[in-house]
């Protein structure tokens, strides 16, 4: 699980956090499930309520799969209204394009946004030299959701390249967290978001823990990527809790986060890998369906028309198109 790594012992460090560690208030493990042209995925936010993920609506982990040659599956060209997309690519190669120019090559810990605002066509793929090889592949995909004041704002993109993120150390060296958005301690990460949030991927050495400064205005959510370990910490009756890959830890109020790794690992990975994440809460009604995230039912039924009316823009003449096995 390589993206973006550093000798953190020549990084700048993480000034100590203050304040209230915020305790835990559950540990969940997503099921798993196939996306797309059946590429597998991990829903990380199953059974969590939207109280607890807003301004969040869904994440994905995709792989980590090692694929045998032309294995590797993307997605078709599809809709999506009212929310942006935040994909992060750790392993691997994926391609993006849109109805509205954006698009290019997400890999080796990459990021992009898509602001689908008021209607975007896109396609998710893996290059085709990716296909025919097979190799490793493992990202996340986040959904953010936009306020209605938002929602039918034009669209936009964002490429973000795995060097642009800012990397800093924990005070001991043990921990090295790389800022994919918003500001941790100081330490701004490259994405613009139009809503306020912090993401960040967190490596822990064995044994390794690292207390992470986080607006208390935003909520927290960490999702284990590789590893175990555990959350929290045992003060003042909030008890620590475990997790381990596949889990989601929600956590309550407070001013900082405390992630600890055990100092046994597994032998892969040999670190525990924790994505972590929280914004602003927009607090508005959310209704879902499919590609669309919109207030009201109203909201959908408008959006599968305006889709099916053909004003979500074009598929360009040069589309990218799924691979397709010739024999």
């Amino acid at each position: 699980m390589p993206a973006v790594t550093a000798d953190t012992l020549t990084l700048p460090r993480l000034a100590p956090a203050e304040g209230r560690s915020r305790p835990v208030k559950s540990v969940t493990r997503g099921p798993q499930a196939y996306e797309g042209d059946g590429f597998p995925v991990t829903r990380a936010f199953a059974g969590v309520s939207y109280q607890d993920l807003d301004p969040f609506i869904h994440m994905d982990q995709m792989g980590e799969v090692e694929y045998l040659p032309y294995e590797p599956r993307g997605t078709a060209w599809h809709p999506h209204r009212g929310f942006e997309t935040f994909t992060y690519m750790i392993d691997g190669t994926f391609q993006h394009q849109d109805s509205h120019g954006g698009g290019g090559t997400i890999q080796d810990g990459a990021t992009q946004y898509m602001t689908a605002g008021s209607g975007v066509l896109h396609i998710e793929t893996p290059p085709d030299a990716l296909v025919m090889s097979g190799g490793i592949f493992h990202g996340i995909q986040l959904w953010i959701n936009l306020p209605a004041s938002k929602k039918m704002i034009n669209p936009a993109y964002q490429s973000l390249e795995g060097g642009d993120v800012s990397l800093v150390s924990s005070q001991d060296g043990g921990a090295l967290i790389r800022v994919l958005a918003g500001d941790i301690g100081g330490h701004t990460g490259p994405g613009k978001s139009q809503t306020p949030m912090t993401i960040a991927h967190i490596t822990l050495a064995p044994g390794a823990s690292v207390s992470i400064p986080w607006n208390p205005d935003f909520n927290a959510l960490a999702y284990t990527l590789a590893g175990q370990g555990t959350v929290g910490e045992s003060i003042d009756g909030d008890p620590q809790a475990k997790i381990s890959t596949g889990s989601l830890a929600v956590f309550g109020q407070g001013d900082r986060i405390v992630i600890t790794a055990d100092v046994q690992q597994d032998s892969r990975h040999n670190a525990l890998e924790i994505f972590l994440l929280g914004g602003q809460p927009i607090k508005e009604p959310v209704v879902a369906y499919g590609p669309f995230v919109m207030n009201d039912k109203a909201g959908i039924i408008q959006a599968m028309e305006d889709y099916q009316y053909g004003r979500f823009g074009q598929i360009p003449d040069d589309a990218l198109q799924p691979f397709h096995h010739r024999h």
